[in-house]
């Protein structure tokens, strides 16, 4: 664990936050029906901490290595525009942000909890992971969240960030 200036510090610059899908804002479960349909359940905690942080003028975006129509749809709801899905290598949907945005690499924080997301995990200027991520993420990212992915650990890390940020007025708006 970082010290609390260093978490400061990591966190001011942080202007968008990445999230990953299962095991992040899901509970990492792959539910299906008897007709052979997905379902993922999101946790309505995390759903108000995107709002709060478009509120906030914090961009949030996605990028997971499934594709679902799921993703979408959830990402829809909460205004997420940003979404890359079937990316298994996440640091090239990083570079598409990095020029669609004009953003440098430590301004971005990234939730991940798997192998295959600590390439991002180790690039962007804040790193986390959910109580339930992989031992070699957790011992990589800044921060471990109290939360299980699926279970608040998304709005945990907004809310970190922003109890550590100034930002009292919305900057810009959440596209």
């Amino acid at each position: 664990m970082i010290s609390p200036g260093s978490l400061r510090s990591k966190l001011l610059p942080i202007k968008m936050l990445l999230l990953d899908v299962d095991g992040v804002m899901t509970d990492g479960g792959l539910y299906y029906g008897a007709d052979g349909v997905e379902l993922k359940r999101f946790h309505a905690h995390d759903g108000f901490g995107v709002v709060r942080a478009f509120e906030h003028g914090l961009r949030v975006g996605i990028i997971t290595g499934r594709s679902t129509p799921i993703v979408d749809a959830r990402a829809k709801v909460l205004g997420i525009t940003d979404v890359f899905q079937g990316r298994m290598e996440k640091v090239a949907p990083l570079r598409e942000l990095q020029q669609k945005y004009g953003y440098q690499e430590h301004e971005f924080a990234f939730i991940g909890d798997e192998l295959f997301d600590i390439p991002l995990l180790k690039l962007v200027g804040f790193a986390a992971g959910p109580q339930n991520a992989r031992p070699e993420v957790k011992r990589i990212v800044d921060y471990v969240t109290k939360a299980r992915g699926g279970e608040g650990a998304v709005r945990e890390v907004i809310d970190l960030i922003l109890a550590h940020q100034t930002r009292h007025a919305p900057r810009r708006g959440k596209k």
